[in-house]
């Protein structure tokens, strides 16, 4: 299931190709709109029959305006998504599928370094493996987007990228439906992501990420491969913290040897022994320090390269281990957090302090994160980033 477009996955990819980008139409007659992109297509190289094809398609979709207007679901806490979104359907049906596509997943991770459970929490999270493909018809979206002012230099690439696949005979025009920000296929690919690393791994001739499980899993692990992915390492451990932990080092931005926390007295979610190594790590505490604790490694990166979204990023992370054998985490005794207004009301308590939260959104980025614990540094309490009504009420 999509739930937020990750248009921050694709940002290395768009640099190379955005330098005349800010200058494209946007807004304005649809119709010239419409001419300008196909005028950029066919001067990329792309077929006129292709261009015609995927063009004639392209209309305004309010519905995919609305979606791009609301994107609330990240104001929940991580409890309440991770417990939602790692489901025992879902587990059950990774673990059958990393068993069903064994031998796939083994040359996907000899080709990529990327593990099995690492692409399945992608593919269970994105899509309920195949089940739930998104049905917005994908040129109308990426067109809808591209026109519309507020993100064209994001949208604008991946619409031509769209026409690009229609060129190359991956999928028709009526065959590319998916989610409302153009998404496409199992584990939910951006238009330039399926052309860039596209892979026809069963040798059929054509890149199916829609119906071809072997060119998903492929695909996919080519594109995380990409961002940056470090064969053999890990990504994420859930860990226990002392209570005399200095909090104010549990920040994703803070990142130190493995040895400092093992020093510090943080241990394995068991209570046995940290590895005391130079791998960095960052310690993660999603609702404070009373709820769970995670170390987060350099492969974490490409989880939130996937998706910004704390909350999203970590729940991924965190299914991934699961489907890898680690046991579940120990959700603790949080204390109680913010609604959504409550936190519009913090974050603009913050914002007239002179902090950037990154907007007003309701959302507890990382922004906000930070500045709730200069905060609380300020105010003596505990700095473990946490926005709780007590520091409301204090502010």
């Amino acid at each position: 299931m999509t739930v937020l477009p990750r248009l921050a996955a694709s940002f290395a990819l768009l640099l190379a190709g955005t330098a005349g980008v800010s200058a494209q139409q946007c807004g304005g007659d649809f119709s010239a709109f419409l001419e300008g992109v196909r005028q950029e297509a066919l001067a990329k190289g792309l077929s006129q029959s292709a261009v015609d094809a995927a063009v004639s398609d392209m209309r305004i979709d309010q519905k995919v305006l609305a979606r791009d207007r609301s994107q609330g679901v990240f104001a929940q806490d991580w409890r309440q998504f991770a417990t939602r979104m790692v489901n025992a359907y879902r587990l059950q049906q990774g673990k059958a599928n990393l068993r069903k596509y064994s031998d796939t997943f083994d040359r996907v991770e000899a080709e990529t370094g990327v593990p099995g459970p690492v692409i399945t929490s992608f593919w269970g999270l994105e899509t309920d493996y195949g089940a739930v493909l998104g049905d917005f018809d994908t040129l109308a979206a990426l067109a809808t987007l591209a026109h519309d002012c507020r993100r064209p230099e994001l949208f604008r690439p991946h619409l031509i990228g769209a026409i690009e696949i229609v060129d190359k005979g991956y999928l028709r025009p009526g065959e590319m439906r998916g989610a409302w920000a153009g998404e496409i296929g199992q584990t939910q690919l951006l238009p330039e992501e399926y052309v860039a690393f596209g892979t026809d791994a069963d040798g059929n001739g054509r890149v199916d990420l829609r119906e071809d499980e072997a060119d998903v899993l492929m695909t996919t692990g080519k594109y995380i491969e990409s961002l940056g992915w470090r064969r053999g390492e890990p990504w994420l451990e859930a860990v226990r913290v002392p209570s005399n932990f200095p909090w104010e080092r549990a920040a994703l931005v803070n990142k130190e040897p493995r040895s400092n926390f093992a020093d510090l007295g943080v241990t394995k979610a068991d209570g046995s022994p940290l590895a005391a190594d130079d791998l960095p790590a960052s310690l993660i505490l999603p609702m404070g320090r009373g709820g769970p604790a995670f170390l987060a490694y350099p492969n974490f990166q490409i989880y939130l390269t996937w998706n910004n979204s704390l909350v999203y990023s970590l729940t991924a992370a965190y299914f991934a281990t699961r489907l890898a054998g680690a046991e579940p985490v120990d959700m603790g005794n949080p204390q109680p957090g913010l609604s959504m207004e409550q936190t519009k009301v913090l974050q603009q308590k913050l914002v007239d302090r002179g902090y950037d939260t990154g907007g007003v959104d309701g959302i507890v980025g990382e922004n906000t994160r930070a500045a709730v614990r200069s905060e609380q540094q300020r105010l003596g309490l505990p700095a473990d980033g946490w926005p709780t009504p007590d520091l409301l009420s204090s502010l």
